[in-house]
């Protein structure tokens, strides 16, 4: 499954896609983020948790401009423990070196408290520190089911 959150000048800002093979979603960012674009894609990838067996997000901020501090406050007050709630357990975000998109998510890390989260700046090194995770998971479940 694939959904595309779109701005008011009609173009994509947020790529969110199921990885059932994985079982992690998957968001894709881009561009400028406004604190109610930011809002309206995180609410819906949390709404993906909450439906399906998910437990990890991988989230790709690489294509993001500039800062998303004007949110900080509202992801680690509000988010943070309703996704946690919803499941999430493993949060790894991409970031590109050096931007303020790097700063705001390393400020992230610094503070999220309710979910394992670790900031990388390569994809293959995200995907493969949740894959560890997600394995560890499914043999965990495999002995008590």
């Amino acid at each position: 499954m694939r959904t595309e959150l779109i701005n008011a000048f009609g173009n994509v800002y947020l790529t969110i896609t199921l990885d059932q093979e994985n079982r992690w979603i998957h968001a894709q960012w881009q561009g400028y983020s406004t604190e109610d674009s930011i809002k309206t894609g995180i609410e819906a990838y949390t709404q993906l948790l909450e439906q399906g067996d998910f437990h990890s997000i991988l989230v790709d901020t690489r294509l993001i401009i500039g800062s998303w501090n004007h949110s900080l406050d509202w992801i680690l007050e509000e988010w943070a423990p309703q996704a946690a709630r919803a499941g999430l357990q493993y949060y790894a975000m991409v970031v590109q070196p050096e931007t303020f998109a790097e700063a705001s998510a390393d400020a992230f890390y610094e503070q999220v408290r309710y979910f394992k989260a670790k900031v990388f700046d390569d994809i293959e090194a995200a995907e493969n520190w949740l894959m560890r995770r997600s394995n560890w998971l499914q043999s965990r479940s495999f002995k008590f089911a």
